[in-house]
């Protein structure tokens, strides 16, 4: 799947795990700020096509997540999981012919109690 930021300079080519079909929201306090849906994909099946010296990264904590973002539009593309670093969680939106609304109810994961903290 094809997917960019909203001004377009990020262009990103991604091979979702399981599709749409684990779609999550996260409760942390970076993620209920941010407010994107992420999908899963292996950090093998993401590559950025246009556009990567216009993305910056965020980090903060533990340092072990890593979120990228446009430096243009400030849009969240992706960002590499703290709970599993061997996959990227992806922001729905960005994808080319998905309108997250169409989504639905989607579940939230409990970010506050990270299974890293334990």
């Amino acid at each position: 799947m094809k997917g960019t930021c909203h001004c377009g300079a990020v262009e990103l080519e991604v091979e979702l795990l399981h599709g749409l079909t684990d779609a999550s929201r996260c409760d942390c306090s970076f993620c209920r700020r941010k407010g994107t849906i992420g999908v899963t994909a292996r950090l093998n099946d993401l590559r950025v096509v246009r556009g990567a010296d216009n993305l910056t990264l965020y980090q903060w904590g533990t340092k072990t997540a890593r979120h990228w973002f446009c430096r243009t539009c400030g849009i969240h593309t992706h960002h590499q999981r703290r709970s599993n670093p061997e996959e990227y969680g992806v922001n729905a939106g960005i994808l080319e012919g998905v309108n997250p609304r169409d989504l639905g109810d989607v579940p939230w994961s409990d970010g506050v109690n990270h299974p890293s903290d334990r």
